[in-house]
């Protein structure tokens, strides 16, 4: 039952990254779209259900920053896409930084 609670906020956070990147260039939909990553993240509780919408969210951004084949960026490059970038390195840390930790074994 986690596995699939785990990609259907993958998908979640896929949906919300995309949101992000549409609205990052509105100063609104900037502080929205951050609030709502930010939050979410928060309330998800620590582990492998925090990393998948992590993953999710992190992996669309990472997709949408290449540039497109005309040369068109979907990020900005101001301070509202190096932020949205800035974000997904911060929610990056906080998914890995509270994963559980390995069972140590005794020899």
């Amino acid at each position: 039952m986690r596995i699939l609670a785990a990609g259907v906020l993958l998908l979640v956070g896929a949906v919300t990254a995309v949101a992000a990147v549409a609205l990052h260039e509105l100063v609104w939909g900037f502080a929205l779209s951050v609030a709502a990553t930010v939050v979410t993240v928060l309330a998800l509780p620590p582990g492998w259900l925090r990393m998948g919408f992590v993953l999710g969210w992190v992996v669309v951004v990472g997709w949408l920053t290449v540039p497109r084949a005309e040369g068109d960026y979907l990020i900005s490059q101001d301070w509202q896409g190096y932020a949205l970038l800035g974000t997904g390195i911060a929610i990056l840390v906080a998914g890995v930084a509270t994963l559980p930790r390995p069972a140590r074994r005794d020899p």
